[in-house]
């Protein structure tokens, strides 16, 4: 049987992917769209030091390897400038949320997790001197990005930064999230992540309040936070505890969120069956079906590029916070 554009995905997207004779594999669609979903950089890396003689093409080797090193790259300078801006600051509760967090917590390898932006969040108060801070690492006001979620958004040309003041609707949530937080000393003493089960929230959050049109690399995240990061040694490397999950998604009004995402993710990924059905909020029948023909279905579709028109909208209302 050929293997399939799904198949082709699942293999190159695994930490530790099983060796298989890829050479029938739909490789010219796949390419181009991996590399627009942020899943290049951890599919060359796998067919040049795990897959071995795989029946890949040169063609897309070369190319996908060179997306690898460039993401190296620019991730590590990204990241170092990131820590020389904030590494002096003290007496702080500073939250690095999403991709820059991840990159660290949940990847083996630093590049295998492209960091398009850096996501910060902060108490309300402290957004103003905050953002003076930045302005010593030259970051300053970006006017040209959108901030549709009213964030602060500063750029030192090279690196985008949002600085999230609020994030849950109610102000004791964010708090509640920011008195769990735990220390992230490798950028500094004022730097902190969130908790395992408040990271699962706010990205299925973020994702929702974009109307999940977000790279599949997203979806990776959320498979790596609901196993437990089982790849890496940290904070995030244990089972999510679903009654405080659920408990809290119910909270923070993100239930739906969280039921797509993850049914995302167990479509796309089967071994997060398990991990899935703990930690999945319980929804009405009509809820679910909705949810599936408008959110699951379709950002389950391997190598689909195209959006739903007229629909991000209602999308976004029946699974945004």
């Amino acid at each position: 049987m050929a293997t399939s554009l799904l198949d082709l995905f699942r293999v190159l997207s695994a930490f530790s992917p099983k060796r298989v004779d890829l050479k029938d594999a739909p490789w010219e669609p796949y390419v181009d769209w991996a590399i627009g979903q942020g899943l290049a950089p951890l599919a060359a890396y796998n067919l040049e030091y795990r897959l071995g003689l795989c029946g890949a093409p040169t063609w897309a080797r070369d190319r996908l390897l060179s997306i690898y090193q460039g993401s190296a790259n620019d991730n590590v300078m990204k990241l170092v400038n990131f820590k020389r801006a904030v590494d002096d600051l003290e007496g702080r509760r500073i939250v690095l949320i999403g991709a820059a967090s991840f990159a660290e917590c949940l990847y083996p390898h630093v590049a295998w997790r492209p960091v398009i932006d850096i996501r910060l969040f902060v108490p309300p108060n402290d957004v103003d001197p905050f953002v003076s801070w930045l302005r010593r690492a030259e970051f300053k006001a970006d006017a040209t990005t959108e901030a549709p979620s009213g964030e602060r958004v500063l750029s030192d040309t090279r690196t985008t930064l949002y600085v999230h003041g609020t994030l849950m609707k109610d102000p004791a949530h964010d708090q509640a999230m920011l008195s769990r937080a735990l220390k992230l000393k490798v950028y500094g003493p004022s730097l902190l992540r969130f908790e395992l089960e408040d990271a699962i929230l706010t990205h299925v959050m973020i994702m929702s309040r974009a109307g999940f049109d977000v790279p599949m690399l997203e979806f990776l995240d959320l498979r790596e936070l609901v196993l437990g990061a089982p790849s890496m040694g940290g904070d995030y490397s244990r089972e999510p505890k679903a009654d405080e999950l659920l408990e809290r998604a119910k909270q923070f009004g993100v239930e739906r969120a969280l039921w797509s995402a993850l049914g995302v993710v167990e479509r796309l990924f089967p071994e997060t069956e398990a991990a899935v059905a703990r930690l999945r909020p319980s929804l009405m029948m009509p809820t679910r079906e909705v949810l599936n023909r408008l959110i699951v279905t379709p950002l389950s579709e391997v190598g689909r590029t195209e959006q739903f028109r007229g629909e991000d909208t209602l999308r976004q209302l029946l699974a945004g916070g």
